[in-house]
């Protein structure tokens, strides 16, 4: 369940998870219009023949996509309601501890770890965590920036 966030709150929920998003599979044509669109055709990634002899036995998402999901999870995990616009700012630091197979379902949780006041509005610092159905150790790890401006 997420959060009520509000601009008058949010300094109160740093430490707090703002929200879990829902589940997402990821199938083969996804990551292959991941490869088409970022020209990554490594094997491992879009000919499942070779990956099939690899240690994950088929092939596994590009980290990268597991992380430009993560607007998409944290659109449906909160929001802050009376913001007029918010903007990625960057990311501090990431991190791809496991693989993400194909066919795998995957959420992240959000929790907010900074405020900062800026002019206009506020900058955030969250740690996305990125699980893995039926897995304990998470598929990635990132700590996202972003702005909210009121």
């Amino acid at each position: 369940m997420a959060v009520q966030v509000t601009k008058d709150n949010v300094q109160s929920l740093v430490g707090s998870e703002l929200g879990v998003s829902g589940w997402i599979r990821i199938e083969q044509p996804r990551i292959d219009a991941f490869a088409d669109t970022t020209e990554d055709h490594q094997f491992i990634h879009v000919d499942p023949g070779r990956a099939a002899a690899t240690p994950f036995g088929g092939t596994i998402a590009h980290g990268f996509l597991t992380l430009s999901l993560l607007p998409r999870l944290m659109h449906e995990s909160f929001a802050i309601g009376d913001v007029r616009l918010g903007l990625n700012y960057g990311v501090n630091r990431v991190r791809f501890p496991s693989p993400v197979p194909v066919g795998s379902v995957l959420r992240a949780r959000f929790k907010l770890i900074e405020f900062e006041p800026i002019e206009g509005g506020a900058q955030l610092t969250l740690e996305a965590t990125v699980e893995r159905e039926g897995h304990a150790k998470p598929v990635c790890v990132a700590e996202l920036v972003t702005r909210q401006y009121t």
